[in-house]
């Protein structure tokens, strides 16, 4: 089993920055691809980006691109998500994810674990 726990989240100002942080538990987690989703109120889950096990494949959407970075350290069973030019628009609850088949799916149906999420606001 792998467990998520997401942190990082908070209120910024557009046109800031955050890093939120995925720590988790569980040996699997060097294997595994992962994922960083968000959701707003009344909308579909949504993803962002995900990286290979190894890091040496990313993917973002492209409502991200050029703005978000993902990156992980298996040393600390973490995964990042460096965000920055912070629209209204991004504000929502960003949740990580684990594929633990070792894929990096832009699909959520992809992925077997999921973290509780971390709400980000970004006032106007």
């Amino acid at each position: 089993q792998v467990q998520l726990v997401e942190s990082g989240g908070g209120l910024v100002q557009a046109g800031g920055s955050l890093r939120l942080s995925c720590a988790a538990s569980g040996r699997t987690f060097s294997s595994s691809g992962m994922g960083w989703f968000r959701q707003a109120p009344g909308k579909e889950r949504e993803f962002l980006s995900s990286i290979s096990w190894s890091g040496g494949s990313t993917y973002y959407a492209d409502s991200v691109k050029g703005r978000f970075t993902i990156s992980r350290d298996n040393a600390k069973n973490t995964v990042y998500l460096q965000m920055n030019s912070l629209k209204p628009e991004d504000a929502a609850v960003y949740y990580c994810a684990a594929d633990t088949s070792g894929d990096q799916p832009t699909s959520q149906r992809g992925y077997d674990y999921w973290g509780q999420g971390t709400q980000v606001t970004v006032s106007s």
